[in-house]
């Protein structure tokens, strides 16, 4: 994983650092399917857009697992959901606070990104899915094998932590704390028709999704 943590800078030019006092605000920040942890520092001017916000980011590497326990594979949702958490906080002074935790991703994590928040919405204030792969039907139409591979059997799926539309119905009948919700996807990518229809099944009466911009 590659970690950002906020520090006072004076003499890095265009970076104005904030130094947090006691244990950091975090962003839990999720790579896409052909990427891996590098590309935000890489890609992105992640460092610089978060360096006046006194907010630490965490982006951890998750292959092309669709950040789900493989079965027959790694478990890469018990350690996304579970160890990546407990190591980072022992290693770096990062809040544990429900409303300083904020999980984002691209595509793959994009999923990734509403899939912890939906599942564990006592942990994270809020979550944000970039071009995401958030539907059913993307995830078992574009390569069945892969998906099968990953999720198991389309059935399997169905109702269950993976299946975001399920997700979102529980916990709008639910008492539980719910995470605000961001969804964006340009009206070009190829994810916009399943894109909308997740926003579709999500954005009603009494629903807690905030914002698209799809």
């Amino acid at each position: 994983m590659n970690v950002i943590l906020p520090q006072k800078m004076t003499r890095q030019i265009g970076i104005e650092g904030q130094q947090v006092t006691g244990k950091a605000p975090c962003l839990w920040l999720l790579h896409g399917y052909s990427d891996d942890h590098s590309t935000w520092s890489r890609r992105t001017s992640i460092e610089r857009y978060v360096a006046d916000r006194g907010i630490a980011v965490v982006m951890p590497a998750a292959h092309k697992s669709y950040y789900t326990n493989i079965p027959q594979g790694y478990q890469y949702w018990e350690y996304i959901s579970e160890e990546l958490p407990q190591i980072a906080r022992s290693l770096f002074p990062l809040s544990e606070a429900r409303q300083d935790n904020f999980v984002a991703g691209l595509s793959m994590g994009g999923f990734g990104a509403f899939k912890l928040a939906l599942n564990h919405p006592d942990r994270y204030a809020a979550a944000a899915s970039l071009s995401g792969a958030v539907h059913r039907d993307w995830l078992f139409k574009s390569d069945h094998n892969l998906s099968s591979r990953l999720f198991g059997s389309e059935a399997s799926f169905n109702e269950s932590i993976n299946d975001l539309s399920h997700l979102v119905t529980e916990l709008n009948h639910s008492t539980q704390e719910k995470p605000r919700l961001f969804q964006c996807c340009g009206s070009k990518d190829f994810l916009i028709e399943d894109n909308r229809k997740f926003r579709d099944l999500v954005v009603r009466p009494k629903s807690f999704f905030t914002k698209t911009e799809i």
